[in-house]
């Protein structure tokens, strides 16, 4: 195959389908949080958690569909874990400043933020000396933990009304979720620690 047709290859497979929806995962974002820092209706509430359920299922998609299509890209690979991270990142911050999360469950929420950016780091790093660091099973359920949890927070008092006790729900699911982020976390620290300290190479 010519360079020319690996480069429109390339091209094509950014505007795939799987990539698209990592694309509008990333621009959920702020419409989660714009609906969240808006009145404080309660349908702004519900409007919120349908943009970030539907955002949620696409992270399941996205990944799932690159590889039955074989449309796997550089550029998905980078996007999709970003988009999650803020996706998860974008939400904690916002319910914590409209003190839908509040007290000792805040501590969480810095527990989920601090692992994100430590494990950023780590893949950084890595990726510079030709070393992956996959994905492990756990951290695929500290995720599922996390995206739960924020969804009860996202609709907040409004989810009350509906099931009473939503909120104490949501905390103990993200408690759940920071535990599995500091095994996770250290696993991850594990897998990287023998490669600290290597050069690059040529």
């Amino acid at each position: 195959m010519t360079e020319t047709a690996v480069t429109t290859k390339r091209r094509s497979h950014a505007w795939a389908l799987p990539n698209l929806l990592t694309y509008g995962r990333c621009l959920a974002v702020p419409v989660v949080a714009g609906l969240l820092l808006a009145s404080g209706e309660n349908w702004t509430r519900w409007a919120a958690l349908g943009v970030y359920t539907a955002a949620g299922v696409t992270d399941f998609f996205d990944g799932y569909l690159a590889r039955a299509w074989q449309q796997q890209s550089p550029i998905g690979r980078m996007l999709d874990p970003i988009a999650d991270k803020l996706l998860v990142a974008a939400t904690l911050l916002v319910v914590v400043a409209n003190q839908t999360l509040v007290g000792w469950t805040i501590w969480a929420a810095i527990i989920i933020l601090c692992r994100e950016i430590l494990v950023s780091g780590l893949r950084e790093y890595l990726a510079e000396l030709k070393v992956r660091l996959p994905v492990s099973t756990i951290a695929k359920w500290k995720t599922a933990f996390q995206l739960v949890a924020l969804g009860f927070f996202i609709v907040g008092p409004s989810g009350e009304a509906v099931l009473p006790g939503s909120l104490k729900i949501g905390e103990t699911l993200l408690w759940v979720a920071a535990v599995l982020t500091l095994y996770t976390g250290a696993d991850y620290l594990q897998a990287a620690i023998g490669h600290f300290g290597e050069d690059e190479g040529p």
